[in-house]
């Protein structure tokens, strides 16, 4: 590293990794916890007249009025709500770290609950983004970009159960501007408790952002009850319906707050193509509906091939998951070898062991189609029975 730029560059970004997304090449894919089916062949032809109607010449429209709309629509956000959209969920995650408070800043609540006392870590005397451990990784990592402290609240080791009297007594020690969690948590899959996270929402001296990333694989949600608590927020994302190359997702809550974190919004964020794209799949939301149900029914389908494949063992746990990914614990120190194994025999799926002391031998699987699934459980199988 130069020197000039071990001056320049700050010394948290210094000590970062940026974020890594392996070569898939000639892989099957089931690392991203993406959607692996296509359009249908006619579906693809009308879509891509539509995009002929795009004017590329002329910046897509700031608002995104259509798209919003249509989002509105589909996904039955309440009317009186604000919406905000995002270059994926990772822009709005920014956005409102971006948002709430400069770095080396004390933040004044002017909510009557927070007394008039700084929002501010205890320890480090920071603005502080809190969220649960293990988690998505995009809030530590834009926690530290704009200077925010990040705390992690550690989910249980047993079952990865939120764990209330932690989580409540962080947020009193740390009074964190942001709270965010992910409903079903990324990376074990499963839900927490709703009353445990009512109990979260109204203890927040700051917003609460409930991020509902893999809402097509599960009936819970918090969209509906958006209203009830001043400080609540839900993200989402279009990726996991099938539409991971739109990068598009979409921030609901009062208006009041939509409006001022819209404000650090770069302009025209959606290109025209995204948001023409995006729109005219929520109007044909009927067959990415019927693509989500088919996953659900083989995410069910291929955690109770992965317990038969143990055959009672203890060579894999599988978790339970309402995501379209499962999370499996293999015997002490054979998550490495196994995901080696899996590559060296086309499949790519996510190694876990080391990201966080809870993962510890884990592997993260995707759902993918019945024949990459199986593809999966026989290289499985054949790994397992190779030790």
């Amino acid at each position: 590293m130069s020197h000039l730029v071990e001056t320049l560059i700050r010394p948290e970004i210094q000590a970062l990794k940026a974020y890594d997304v392996p070569d898939a090449t000639g892989l099957i894919k089931l690392d991203a916890m993406e959607n692996p089916y296509r359009w249908p062949e006619a579906l693809r032809d009308d879509w891509l007249a539509a995009l002929r109607e795009a004017e590329l010449n002329r910046y897509p429209d700031p608002q995104a009025r259509d798209l919003q709309a249509a989002l509105r629509e589909a996904m039955a956000i309440p009317p009186d709500m604000g919406v905000l959209l995002g270059n994926g969920s990772d822009e709005l995650i920014q956005m409102l770290a971006l948002a709430v408070a400069a770095p080396g800043e004390q933040t004044r609540a002017d909510a009557a609950e927070a007394g008039g006392e700084a929002l501010t870590n205890a320890t480090s005397g920071r603005p502080t983004l809190l969220s649960l451990d293990p988690g998505f990784v995009m809030y530590r990592m834009i926690a530290r970009f704009v200077g925010l402290e990040y705390v992690g609240v550690a989910l249980s080791a047993a079952d990865f159960a939120l764990d209330l009297d932690a989580t409540l007594a962080a947020l009193e020690h740390h009074r964190p501007l942001l709270t965010f969690i992910a409903y079903p948590n990324n990376p074990t899959g499963n839900l927490f408790d709703p009353a445990v996270i009512e109990r979260i929402i109204a203890a927040s001296p700051g917003l609460v952002i409930v991020d509902e990333a893999y809402a097509p694989f599960t009936d819970a949600s918090f969209l509906p009850r958006l209203g009830d608590w001043p400080n609540l927020l839900v993200m989402r994302t279009v990726s996991k319906m099938g539409l991971a190359g739109l990068r598009l997702g979409y921030l609901a809550g009062p208006a009041d707050w939509i409006e001022q974190i819209d404000k650090v919004r770069l302009p025209y964020n959606i290109n025209c193509l995204s948001q023409a794209s995006a729109t005219f799949a929520l109007r044909h939301r009927d067959v990415l509906d019927a693509q989500t149900e088919t996953i659900r029914s083989e995410r069910d389908r291929l955690a109770s091939a992965l317990a038969e494949l143990d055959g009672g063992q203890g060579r894999l746990e599988p978790f339970p998951s309402d995501a379209n990914f499962i999370l499996v614990r293999t015997r002490p120190g054979r998550a490495g070898a196994l995901f080696t194994g899996l590559r060296e025999r086309g499949l790519l799926i996510k190694h876990l062991d080391g990201s966080h002391p809870l993962l510890a031998d884990c592997l993260r699987i995707t759902v993918g189609t019945p024949d990459e699934n199986a593809a999966l459980l026989a290289a499985l199988a054949a790994l397992l029975d190779d030790h």
